[in-house]
């Protein structure tokens, strides 16, 4: 590097020896067969690339700087001092709510065998980093220079889905900033030769850092597992462990969190459930409201609009008289027009979720990978679809004809066939649904994340689907019915249609959430916890939901079979609509509460969430000093 110009970082003269790397070999690959080498993976990439840090352009000379690097805890030797905490937050000019690196703990045993287990965790610079591919803003970037995963703040709108897929709890949304922040990686310092500053201010020599699988001197052993840590085969993570000490065959985890871990007859360490607050069942109904809510209205205004156009542009095109007639009738142009400004109501509740709504248009960057953009890149489709298919759809209403003719003093008929803009109609409305398949399609993958168990289960696909039957034969019968009741028609034919598809979505949603609870029940992973919480602090609600299901179908089955008189069946078509609406939203708003994710331990006080609720309350997070923030962006 050159004298004359303003270095990366600056190398100061007290410096200790342990601060700088010291890696001399290492081997080709690591232990699941990646190149450490990152440039034999694409010899296309440049060789001594700028990386810009700080908006300089200068190389460092670390002669490994294109090979994938890691850090190396040694659990025997953490004292629990958070010095690693406090030079990551002070190098890096993070808030009191903000910290890229925390230590949590678990323990187990009894006096006076008691034994605790420190954990310190930041980004573990993983080879495969879901939150590269997660990220619809494509603001991650996983370079070649010491194979870094490094996140952009301000290409980041805040959608916070990153800290979702994450099984490690690296990336931090700042819901003050309204954007997410992460380790990384200490670039500036790897680039002069000295390790990052949580490794560095280590008092305890817990923590290393150098190329992924040289093991430390004084070091017996490089771990890719401890207790507490989730699943490494999910993003197989730049992190080696090393914990001669034995453990417990059970551990607790020190925050509020239901989850323990058990010794299994292989020698790790699973998440099963720790009754904590045992199995009393509460409703808890205030604790259903949580940051998601403009998700909740979001997914389930999305599928009552893609279910209900769906099941009456396919029952008209299948030739059904009843919707045939309905969709040559003055009412079905304000149907669609409805179908279309729920899901746009919804859209507009999605983009007040993100930490900075006004860069809603970033969320089409990342295509390739991430399931958010293809979500609303189906949506989108749908929505401009409809919107064609809703005006070919026009010459065929008597009202817009008569508005039309009185404004421009001419028919619409003169300047286009109706049975032609019928035709093209039907094009677009075909368009709109393959968009709205797309759309529910990847709705669904968005879901199946591997870092929240709960969540990570087919049942979110018969729940979405579920939803859009359900849903949307409500919508479709308000209109329809609507039409043939002030028309005077029977409307038998289309509430027998309307039912069974109710009552399919019904039964859709029953058999998932059988399936989701027998498959939760007992696992060795956190959606157990999820299911635990769900039958405990949420038992009552919970019930009352599948009550509310379980009714309805049964109301569905009966109207189907019975063949009531019209008034009656309005009834309890009525009755059944309601039922349907609130077991919907407290499905879905639980769908949201109950997911555990698979993060490291808390602390006693950090990222624990008892004590973060427990500081709102006596208004301890008033004081910017705990680092508890509103919970809002």
């Amino acid at each position: 590097m050159s004298n004359d110009t303003v270095q990366i970082w600056e190398t100061r003269t007290e410096e200790q020896p342990y601060a700088f790397l010291s890696d001399k070999e290492s081997k080709d690959s690591n232990r699941y067969g990646q190149k450490i080498n990152l440039r034999e993976i694409n010899p296309d990439w440049e060789e001594g690339q700028s990386m810009h840090i700080n908006g300089n352009p200068e190389v460092g000379e670390n002669p490994n700087r294109n090979k994938q690097h890691g850090f190396f805890f040694t659990a025997d030797n953490c004292i629990g001092c958070h010095a690693c905490e406090a030079a990551c937050s002070e190098k890096n000019e993070n808030p009191g709510h903000i910290a890229f690196r925390s230590v949590g703990y678990v323990e187990g045993g009894s006096f006076p065998n008691y034994q605790r287990m420190n954990i310190s965790m930041a980004c573990n610079h993983c080879d495969d980093p879901v939150c590269l591919k997660g990220c619809p803003t494509n603001a991650y970037t996983k370079h070649t220079e010491y194979g870094a995963v490094l996140q952009d703040p301000e290409t980041c709108f805040g959608c916070g889905y990153c800290t979702w897929v994450c099984p490690y709890n690296a990336p931090q949304l700042d819901p003050i900033k309204g954007e997410v922040s992460k380790c990384n990686m200490c670039v500036d310092r790897l680039e002069v030769g000295l390790k990052p500053s949580c490794v560095s201010a280590c008092l305890g020599n817990a923590l290393d850092f150098g190329v992924i699988e040289n093991i430390p001197e004084n070091r017996e052993e490089a771990l890719t597992t401890i207790p507490g840590f989730p699943d490494p085969s999910i993003t197989h993570p730049n992190i080696r462990f090393q914990q001669t000490k034995g453990m417990p065959e059970e551990v607790s985890r020190t925050d509020s969190s239901p989850v323990k871990y058990h010794r299994n007859e292989k020698g790790e360490y699973k998440p099963q459930v720790d009754q904590k607050n045992g199995l009393t069942k509460y409703w808890n109904l205030g604790r259903l409201s949580s940051r998601e809510n403009p998700l909740v209205l979001f997914t389930l205004l999305s599928q009552m609009s893609i279910g209900a156009f769906a099941i009456s542009l396919i029952a008209s095109l299948t030739g059904i008289s009843s919707f045939e007639t309905f969709r040559n009738s003055n009412f079905y142009a304000p149907f669609a027009i409805t179908t279309l400004l729920l899901i746009g109501f919804g859209m507009f509740m999605s983009t007040t979720h993100l930490g900075k709504p006004m860069r809603f248009y970033r969320g089409f960057n990342n295509l390739r990978y991430s399931p958010v953009c293809r979500e609303g890149l189906g949506i989108a489709i749908f929505m401009a679809m409809l919107a064609f298919h809703i005006l070919f759809s026009l010459p065929a209403d008597s009202t817009f004809q008569y508005i039309f003719q009185a404004i421009f003093s001419t028919e619409i008929t003169s300047l286009i066939a109706v049975d032609s803009a019928q035709r093209i109609a039907s094009t677009f409305g075909c368009l709109a649904l393959l968009g709205g398949a797309s759309a529910l399609y990847y709705m669904y993958r968005c879901y199946r994340i591997k870092a929240r168990p709960f969540w990570n289960h087919w049942q979110a696909a018969t729940d979405f689907g579920g939803n859009a039957l359900t849903l949307g034969a409500l919508l479709t019968s308000a209109f329809i019915l609507t039409f043939y009741v002030s028309s005077g028609q029977a409307f038998n034919t289309a509430l027998s249609l309307l039912g069974g598809v109710l009552v399919l979505g019904l039964a859709l949603q029953g058999i998932g959430l059988k399936a989701h609870a027998r498959d939760m029940n007992g696992k060795e992973h956190e959606g157990a916890v999820s299911h635990y919480i769900q039958l405990s602090t949420f038992g009552k609600t919970y019930l009352f939901r599948n009550l509310l299901l379980g009714s309805s179908l049964l109301a569905g089955i009966v109207l189907l079979l019975t063949g009531t008189g019209q008034l009656s069946s309005l009834f309890i078509w009525a009755g059944l609509g309601l039922a349907v609406l609130c077991s919907s939203l407290i499905g879905r708003a639980l769908f949201y509460v109950l997911v555990v994710p698979t993060t490291m331990p808390g602390a006693f006080f950090w990222k624990n969430k008892g004590f973060e609720e427990h500081a709102r309350d006596i208004g301890l997070a008033n004081m910017p000093q705990a680092g508890i923030v509103t919970d809002k962006h």
